[in-house]
């Protein structure tokens, strides 16, 4: 591997450990809050007076859910980004499929609509893609030398 490889490596595992940390954070604010705190603490560009309500407690139930995914999927990604740094590359899959999927529904979802503003959820759209760039930029080209060598 490269040294370029290898910074590009380390430059995705700080990516993805600022990503898990917000990721993780987000969490630890909505799992406490009621719904319509958990709510305005995700849809940062909607007026929270229009978000008050009195939810079900099956609503707070699934935003606490939501809570607890954003806490296990930035775990994830914050101990795959250890394993990034030492060139692991199934952990350079691992981050990209549990990051990158969760950014895509959130992306698709939350994002695309206009319900958050730039920072932090767009940002953090960005900083997973670059993250999953960087990796599978040093993945393919070895992956190739890999499989032209075996041959």
């Amino acid at each position: 591997m490269s040294k370029n490889q290898g910074l590009a490596l380390k430059a995705a595992a700080i990516l993805w450990v600022i990503w898990g940390l917000v990721h993780m954070l987000a969490g630890v604010i909505i799992i406490p809050a009621d719904a319509s705190g958990g709510f305005a603490a995700v849809a940062d560009a909607v007026d929270p007076a229009l978000l008050v309500h009195d939810y079900h407690p099956a609503v707070n139930g699934i935003l606490d859910q939501h809570g607890w995914n954003l806490l296990w999927i930035g775990l994830t990604t914050v101990i795959s980004a250890f394993f990034i740094w030492r060139a692991n590359f199934t952990a350079v899959w691992v981050a990209a499929l549990v990051g990158g999927l969760a950014d895509v529904g959130y992306f698709i979802f939350v994002d695309l609509p206009g319900f958050v503003h730039f920072v932090p959820g767009t940002l953090m759209t960005l900083v997973s893609s670059s993250a999953i760039i960087l990796s599978f930029a040093v993945w393919l080209p070895t992956e190739m030398a890999k499989r032209r060598a075996a041959q």
